[in-house]
This record gives C-alpha cells, structure tokens and sequence, in this order.
C-alpha cells in the first residue's frame, strides 16, 4: 500500500511543489490550509506522515504539532521560512522528527520522509522479549514506548523518550552530547547539540513533577550526562 501523508502549508505553490513530489514518489497526499483542519483530519484519518508548516494562518505549526501528540506519535516534519535554532530546539523539543527551513528541494523532502518512515518501521517491527525492562526505579515497556518512573507514567515526546531510555540502558555511564546526537537523533539532520540540552531540561522538570527532592540525571561539565543508578 502506498504511504498517505497529511501537508499542512498555507502557501499554494510551495504545496503544489510538495504533492507533485509525493506522487512522483508513489505517495499520495492530503493537503489543508490551516491548523484547525489539519487537527480534525487528523483525528479522523490514519495518515503515515505529517508535513506540517510552522506559520500557518489560524495558529502556529508548533500548536498543532501539540495537539496531535496528545494522542498520536505520527511521525512529523517541520517547515519554516526562519532559521532560527530556538526555532529547531523547540519542534524537535515537543515532538518533531525533523525541521527543513525553507527554501527547499522536494525530492530532498521526500527523500527525508522515506528515510523517517523506514526508521519508524524498524522500529515497530522490532518486537522485544521482554515488553517491560526494569531498571531501578524505572520501568521501560519498550512495545508500548512508555517509562515509569516510581511506578508513575511519565508523558514523554517521541525524543525524550529515546533520549531517557538510552541513559536507563546504561546508569552512571556519561554520554557526550555527540553520542547522544549519534544514538537518539540518528537521522534528524541538521539537529543542534544544544536540542540534547533542551530535551535533558524537560526530562528533568517531568522527573521532579514526580520526585523533586532528587536528581536522577547528572550533569558532568565538558563531558556529558548520565542517570544515577
């Protein structure tokens, strides 16, 4: 079967560039104007893929990449006119799996779809012996993609998760930025070291939501990070 992506993107020209793309490449697309839309087809249709604009006309990329992450983890990828790194650290930060700053090249589009939805693929092809690893404290259900921490659900993103099991794996082993740019953002090219710093504070802030008199993640200057065991 073909893979159906959603685009999001208010300017005609640049999604008619996107659908020719798609159909060349054997997908078939959906394309809304706003937001608003996109949130209810989403809902209501099984799409594999979402290519979401950042300035839209009703409401920001970034709210309805929010909204659809309450109840889907569909792989998402970004496009903006701006190419600010805040701008990069904060889609991938609540939930993205890629940002492309216009302008761009289809194909280059397409070829990051492909590669995200074989990613994704694999990884739901992948099904462990044992659904629910224990580690100390947390629990990881790696069928599920969900962590406990003190027998309490944490409500992670995509990267956080991955980000916060590959420190469980391992407890008191100290990743470098790079290595953990190298395990968790594997194919999300041009991805900042700075988004792993991001991604650490809000795996902290959910972590204290449950436990703030203790730290699980360490911070070792000029090194990296690790997770107490």
């Amino acid at each position: 079967m073909p893979h159906h992506i959603l685009i999001v993107e208010d300017e005609p020209s640049i999604a008619q560039t996107l659908i020719y793309a798609c159909k060349e490449a054997g997908i078939n697309t959906t394309h809304y104007l706003l937001g608003s839309e996109a949130i209810k087809a989403a809902q209501q249709t099984a799409f594999d893929f979402i290519v979401l604009d950042v300035g839209l006309p009703d409401m920001t990329g970034f709210d309805v990449c929010k909204k659809i992450r309450e109840t889907s983890q569909i792989p998402i990828l970004f496009l903006t006119a701006r190419n600010h790194e805040i701008d990069r650290i904060v889609g991938l930060e609540i939930g993205a799996d890629d940002y492309v700053t216009k302008p761009f090249s289809p194909r280059e589009i397409v070829a990051r779809i492909h590669a995200i939805l074989r990613r994704s693929q694999k990884s739901s092809n992948t099904t462990p012996q044992n659904t629910i690893k224990h580690h100390g404290l947390f629990h990881v259900d790696e069928v599920a993609n969900r962590i406990q921490y003190r027998n309490q659900y944490l409500e992670l993103t995509r990267y956080e998760y991955l980000l916060l099991k590959t420190l469980i794996q391992q407890p008191q082993r100290v990743y470098s930025r790079d290595q953990l740019m190298d395990i968790v953002w594997a194919n999300a090219e041009n991805t900042l070291e700075r988004t792993v710093d991001a991604h650490i504070k809000t795996l902290r802030a959910k972590l204290r939501l449950i436990d703030s008199a203790n730290e699980a993640i360490v911070t070792h200057r000029g090194m990296g990070y690790s997770l107490l065991a």
